[in-house]
């Protein structure tokens, strides 16, 4: 179905109308309400839509120009054994801002499995606890039977959105302005490219790294603002291990060996158990942007495990890195009231109250080889945001998401001051729950603050989805403006934000 549009009347807001055309009804099959992941916030939405003149709720700010841009987890079929929400097909959600104008758009990412799928009318790979599952074709992913769903990461680079996926795969590409899919990056090596590419906006580069189950498993790579590949290097690990994220400096781009991964043994047999070896430490590589893999130095820490990192930045003879420290990596399964006890474990891993990431600094003496560690916040917290244009430099304000406990579900941000070590927070209210908030700088910005959080919103007390802009200079105010989407859509995981002039070829 395309081309398809209709008007809605509200009294509220500053418009009244809004103009929405279906674009595309993707067939899905799946089975939605039998499975937590697949009801409230993580219903499944299968229309792609266009849509300008949406409610506002407050006014939207003039000085915001860009794109922001989520990705989700959205299945179209039933799973292949059990379902866990990062096997979803991607879906991602722009907001353009323009002169106080807003529009929204969202668009499947149309992988190679996500066609072969519409073709066969039914799900042709098992999933992240498919284990016991048998997938009906090979995979290409880390684990070699998994989807690349391209629905974990999502930046901006050489004025092309690009998503990617945790098990690494291709990197997709779409028009920012339309949201049209383009095509895969030609950039991307054979082993394929992990979520978390970093954009360095002083030198328009994208720093990558990849993983997988054959020596040296990792790799690690450098894009020219003009996409093409410019640096990639092996870095040699002990064994198959599970990265999932990088971070850099202005010199320095920085890997990770941690001690969470797959059983050995159990590997050898084909099954995928992630195992916490406590007794190991947690490594960083330190490798010059263009080095070598002579060039890498390794760092010992205490053992954890991180899923995201903060900024980096280089302090005289210290490389500081801010990120978050699980406490609890493997945790003991949830039993959840009305929820299938065989899904347990994988809930416990969803859950940030079971695994305990706390906002944590790293510093690593690149003289003595030496490296000291420190909790910054005492609270759970993760999937942190922060203003892009310092990323590699020190920066003094860190934008932190805040969890509902049992869930993966986002339910507030807190704005840290690394400078004097206060915070502010805002909560999105109960039943309502946000998204990853990228930091947009206000057009002619002349502080780090000097712009606004952004974050999708879905409210399940009224079944709609919002977009909301907050003031990052008051955080605690809460929103200068909520824009009321066409539909609800399904939660998910990154998202990011890119000006106006990135993507318009002025950086």
């Amino acid at each position: 179905m395309s081309g398809c549009s209709w008007t809605s009347v509200s009294a509220i807001g500053k418009y009244v109308t809004m103009s929405t055309t279906v674009v595309n009804r993707v067939h899905s099959t799946v089975t939605t309400g039998q499975h937590p992941y697949l009801s409230g916030a993580w219903t499944p939405q299968h229309d792609e839509v266009d849509a300008t003149e949406m409610e506002v709720i407050g006014e939207i700010p003039a000085d915001l120009d860009g794109i922001y841009v989520r990705n989700t987890e959205n299945p179209v079929h039933d799973a292949i054994g059990v379902y866990h929400p990062f096997d979803g097909d991607g879906m991602l959600h722009s907001m353009s801002f323009r002169g106080g104008v807003a529009t929204y758009r969202n668009r499947f990412v149309r992988t190679e499995g996500f066609l072969a799928e519409q073709e066969a009318g039914h799900a042709l790979w098992a999933g992240l606890v498919g284990n016991s599952a048998r997938s009906l074709r090979p995979g290409w992913g880390a684990r070699g039977g998994m989807k690349d769903a391209s629905s974990t990461d999502v930046v901006v680079h050489g004025g092309e959105v690009v998503s990617t996926h945790y098990m690494c795969g291709d990197a997709y590409r779409f028009d920012p302005n339309t949201l049209d899919q383009t095509g895969t990056a030609n950039w991307v090596p054979p082993e394929g490219v992990s979520a978390h590419p970093k954009v360095d906006l002083d030198t328009g580069e994208l720093l990558f790294f990849n993983y997988g189950k054959t020596a040296p498993y990792m790799h690690y790579g450098v894009v020219g603002s003009d996409r093409k590949l410019k640096h990639l290097i092996p870095v040699e690990l002990p064994g198959p291990r599970l990265p999932h994220d990088m971070a850099f400096t202005k010199n320095y781009s920085i890997l990770i060996d941690l001690p969470f991964f797959w059983n050995p043994e159990l590997l050898e047999a084909g099954i995928h158990v992630p195992t916490f070896y406590e007794q190991l430490p947690t490594r960083f590589a330190i490798v010059p942007r263009f080095g070598g893999p002579t060039d890498i130095r390794w760092f010992d820490a205490d053992p954890t495990f991180v899923l995201h990192w903060m900024n980096a930045y280089e302090e005289g003879n210290e490389i500081v890195l801010d990120g978050y420290f699980q406490e609890n990596p493997d945790p003991d399964p949830l039993d959840v009231p009305g929820v299938d006890p065989r899904l347990g474990k994988m809930l416990a891993m969803l859950d940030e109250q079971s695994f305990k990431p706390r906002l944590h600094r790293w510093r690593f003496n690149l003289d003595t080889g030496q490296t000291r560690e420190e909790h910054l916040d005492p609270r759970v917290l993760e999937f942190g945001t922060f203003n892009q244009r310092y990323a590699g430099k020190r920066s003094r304000y860190l934008y932190s998401t805040t969890a509902e406990p049992g869930w993966f579900l986002f339910s507030g941000i807190v704005k840290h001051d690394m400078t004097t070590g206060d915070s502010v927070s805002f909560e999105f209210g109960a039943n309502r729950f946000g998204s990853e908030s990228p930091f947009a700088a206000r057009t002619g910005a002349t502080a780090e603050d000097d712009g606004y959080l952004i974050s999708f919103v879905t409210d399940t007390n009224l079944d709609r989805s919002e977009c909301i802009v907050i003031d990052a200079r008051d955080v605690g105010a809460g929103p200068v403006c909520r824009i009321v989407l066409p539909h609800q859509i399904s939660s998910g995981t990154h998202a990011t934000w890119a000006s106006g002039a990135e993507f318009r070829g002025q950086r």
